[in-house]
């Protein structure tokens, strides 16, 4: 087995031992991942032929984990705070969609700011959580 195969096993094996808390902090970091890639391809020269390609896809992959957020909300069991949650992904999106019709790097930027402040203050809860020794399960919140 190649060392390649290996990383695709922990990999596997990381999410299904993850928490769900755990795993909505995986799908923050593959966001935020793909706005990273998609940043760095806008500093490709212009007469490059995979630069919007590059850009394309990873602003897609971005906006699916995105929507795979959004879309696990549980809005009874997270009130007021899904229903942030929720306002927040609907802009992410939009500001997405937007950089990837205009291939603009600005809203990408923008997103990824703000998607890691939410991310951070995502693990710093499940952070106390773990510590004050509550349920490991966040399931539905985020």
């Amino acid at each position: 087995m190649v060392a390649q195969d290996y990383a695709r096993t922990y990999r596997a094996n990381s999410v299904l031992t993850a928490s769900p808390g755990q795993l909505v902090l995986m799908l923050y970091d593959g966001a935020l991942r793909s706005l990273g890639l998609a940043r760095e391809a806008f500093q490709r020269p212009v007469d490059d032929r995979r630069r919007f390609e590059t850009i394309n896809t990873q602003l897609l992959k971005a906006q699916a984990i995105l929507s795979e957020l959004q879309g696990t909300l549980n809005h009874d069991a997270g009130g007021e705070f899904s229903r942030n949650l929720e306002r927040l992904y609907d802009y992410y999106l939009r500001r997405l969609m937007e950089a990837n019709i205009q291939k603009k790097e600005e809203p990408v930027i923008e997103v990824e700011r703000l998607l890691r402040d939410v991310r951070d203050a995502w693990a710093e809860m499940l952070r106390k959580h773990d510590s004050s020794g509550g349920p490991s399960s966040m399931r539905g919140v985020a």
